[in-house]
């Protein structure tokens, strides 16, 4: 980390100066257009505005869809607003790849890619891993959500929070667009929870160059879950300098999100209990999940000559969380027992990226050449206390119980008003490619590969002794190809790695200590192929794929967490995004997954499918402008999740299901001021289900999928 930091301090120097150079020769106005392979402006969206026409691609920057040898989908700004998105995992269920869950025992977000999870924290907020915040991160931080699907070591080096095998998330802060933006939202939510919110915006300095866009939003009041109450504030401010050779930008966030009963998730112990009626709350009312961030990254970009840029980014995050949950096991028939458990976090991570890239022809070979480096530093402090493993209280699922708070002082570990360092991550990595354009730029090949450095420790929670972890490097490589058959149709092939810090064996499991907690696995390193046709109307576009990932998997077993096998997901996709009528717009798509438990200790679980991966996946989404109705807009969306294996023997299954949401706008003039009124139903039939089982490796525990939720807004711009 004190390698990248200087690199980057030098390199910030250069930027500095190249600054100063850059203004005195711009001359003209500053064409909003995006710089292939460019650190900081962003692809311009796609026909119907829902997804745009590239994103960032690791190392290499900012490329067009059709020119990436890997599948992507980028969604907007302008997306996640008329859907009235509250999160991140809000904007993602509109993916047919992607499914949301919970963390293990926690609220974290979750988001499952190909079969393989990534946590929220192994998110990278403009190009920098490990800054955003852990457990949930707001929909109005965000310009763009960028899903990469497959493995990245090579393109963004390790994750730092060990997942990231089936994809990764880029986060893109606002940005101040060409005109001025001041719009005022006021809303009501689920069991009526009030909402606020301002987004403003203004470019200044000659031509427009300099931007500033400042988002402050509340919520506060019962979600409509029964009992739970929720409150998030948040502020974020962005600084942008766009100039003819010298790009920058600055961002801020400041989140503070509590729930109040929070709805917990439950582990069956058997056979699964039908799940109750959507809007019930079985939790505790003495349970609570709070979090408080503050978190940033600025980046910049100087193109030193016209063929050579250098690029710099840091970042850094601080964290507090704090926690009392009561997290049952329950049977078939619907009882419960739970014990309290509190657990305090605190994060400090600091991260860096920074490269170079050259572009040069050699003969009828163009080459866009690269050298990038990364690091990032985290440093966690925690704490924890159970109530008796020996006397649980009782509950049930259909008639929950409030019980006593029970003392939290038989199984302690740290003091939650001092917690100790109990784990520490330092990942560095310096990676070279080279991506070659050849017979009249209709074949793009892809050769490079990455040095990568995990440095793990953990620490006694009582004592601050270091009681494991490991330092290991490895080289990840990486080769990929497009073919443009025509201007409409590119097929691409690819070959990446996906090399993850080992996992850190859990407190407990299905309620029971486990014998090994606190020490780290070995560095799992995943392996994909990838083939794939990538098409583009102009209108409407689309991606159809197949695949194939290979991972060492690890659970618990005989209360000991160890590397017990191999998991291979093999699996087809297809999506489509755009406009291709005049008012009707379309995203969605299919995913079908073959995944299997192989090489498994004794054979046991050899052929079995890994909990919480379902076959099948498939999201539909469609808008359509009333012609008779000018102004009016009516949206629905499907989404339907297959069956999911429940436990490592696939003895049990959670059912399939299917959710309807539908929406509606209708924007007018009033007093010359343009007001936008939204409405939206989410589950719009209330169907109970089971949303998924699992996300932490051999855990099989039970997230209960949202009630009937009704949400009405007004934006008013001026």
């Amino acid at each position: 980390m004190r390698f990248a930091l200087l690199a980057s301090a030098a390199m910030v120097s250069v930027l500095a100066a190249g600054a100063a150079s850059a203004q005195q020769s711009q001359e003209g106005e500053v064409e909003a257009v995006v710089v292939t392979g460019s650190q900081v402006e962003l692809p311009r969206p796609y026909e119907g505005g829902q997804v745009a026409r590239g994103g960032r691609v690791g190392m290499f920057g900012a490329l067009d869809v059709m020119d990436t040898p890997f599948s992507t989908t980028n969604y907007t700004e302008e997306l996640a607003r008329n859907q009235q998105a509250v999160s991140v995992g809000d904007i993602l269920q509109n993916d047919p790849v992607v499914r949301v869950a919970k963390g293990f025992g926690n609220f974290q977000e979750l988001y499952v890619i190909r079969g393989f999870p990534v946590y929220s924290d192994d998110m990278t907020y403009n190009g920098v891993y490990g800054i955003l915040p852990r457990q949930f991160v707001a929909a109005e931080f965000l310009e763009r959500v960028e899903v990469f699907h497959g493995a990245t070591a090579f393109l963004n080096g390790a994750a730092p929070g060990g997942s990231g095998v089936g994809g990764a998330f880029n986060l893109v802060p606002k940005r101040a667009p060409d005109e001025g933006l001041s719009r005022l939202t006021a809303g009501v939510e689920g069991g009526g929870a009030i909402y606020g919110a301002f987004d403003g915006a203004n470019r200044f300095g000659a031509d427009g160059r300099y931007g500033l866009r400042l988002n402050i939003a509340g919520r506060d009041g019962e979600t409509s879950v029964e009992d739970q109450e929720r409150r998030l504030l948040l502020a974020g401010l962005g600084f942008d300098y766009r100039g003819e050779r010298f790009r920058f930008s600055a961002d801020i966030g400041i989140q503070d999100h509590r729930i109040d009963r929070p709805r917990p998730s439950v582990t069956p112990t058997g056979a699964i209990p039908s799940p109750p009626d959507p809007d019930k709350n079985f939790a505790q009312p003495w349970t609570y999940t709070d979090e408080r961030q503050l978190f940033g990254v600025v980046r910049g970009e100087f193109d030193a000559t016209d063929d050579i840029s250098l690029w710099v980014a840091f970042g850094g995050r601080d964290g507090k969380e704090s926690n009392v949950l009561a997290n049952p096991n329950v049977d078939a028939t619907g009882a419960m027992t739970a014990y309290r458990f509190d657990n305090t976090r605190e994060d400090s991570i600091l991260s860096a990226d920074l490269g170079l890239r050259w572009t040069f022809d050699t003969g009828p070979v163009a080459h866009r050449f690269v050298l990038s480096g990364a690091a990032t530093s985290l440093e966690s402090r925690n704490a924890y206390a159970f109530s008796s493993f020996f006397t649980p209280f009782a509950t049930d699922l259909y008639n929950p119980v409030d019980a006593p708070k029970p003392a939290a002082t038989f199984f302690v570990g740290g003091s939650a008003s001092d917690p100790h360092v109990t784990e520490r991550v330092d990942n560095r990595s310096f990676a070279i490619a080279d991506m070659l354009t050849f017979l009249d730029d209709k074949v793009i090949v892809t050769l490079g590969a990455r040095w990568q450095e995990i440095d793990t420790a953990t620490y006694d929670y009582n004592t601050g002794a270091r009681i494991g972890g490991y330092k290991a490097d490895a080289i990840t490589p990486a080769v990929a190809v497009v073919y443009k058959a025509t201007d409409q149709i590119s097929i691409y092939a690819n070959y990446t790695e996906a090399l993850i810090p080992g996992q850190i064996a859990p407190a407990t499991s299905g309620g029971v200590p486990v014998v090994n907690a606190g020490e780290v696995l070995d560095p799992f390193r995943g392996r994909q192929v990838e083939l794939g046709l990538k098409f583009d109307t102009g209108r409407f576009g689309g991606t159809a794929s197949v695949f194939s990932i290979t991972l060492p998997s690890a659970f618990v077993q005989n209360n000991r967490f160890d590397t017990n096998g191999e998991q291979e997901n093999r699996g087809v996709e297809f999506s489509v995004f755009g406009e291709p009528a005049e008012g009707l717009r379309v995203l969605g798509g299919l995913t079908w997954v073959d995944a299997e438990l192989t090489k498994t200790a004794g054979g046991a679980l050899d052929g079995t499918r890994p909990i919480g991966v379902p076959e099948w996946q498939a999201n539909a989404n469609l808008e359509y402008d009333l012609p008779f109705a000018p102004g009016l807009t009516l949206d629905g969306r499907v989404v339907y999740t297959g069956e999911q294996p429940a436990n490592a023997a696939n003895t049990v299954d959670l059912d399939s299901w299917t959710r309807l949401d539908l929406g509606a706008r209708y924007t007018v003039t009033i007093s010359e001021k343009p007001v936008t009124f939204r409405a939206r139903v989410e589950n719009v039939t209330d169907e109970a289900y089971w949303a998924s089982t699992g996300g932490y490796p051999g855990a099989n525990y039970l997230v209960l999928g949202g009630p009937r939720t009704f949400v009405l807004s007004a934006s008013v711009d001026f």
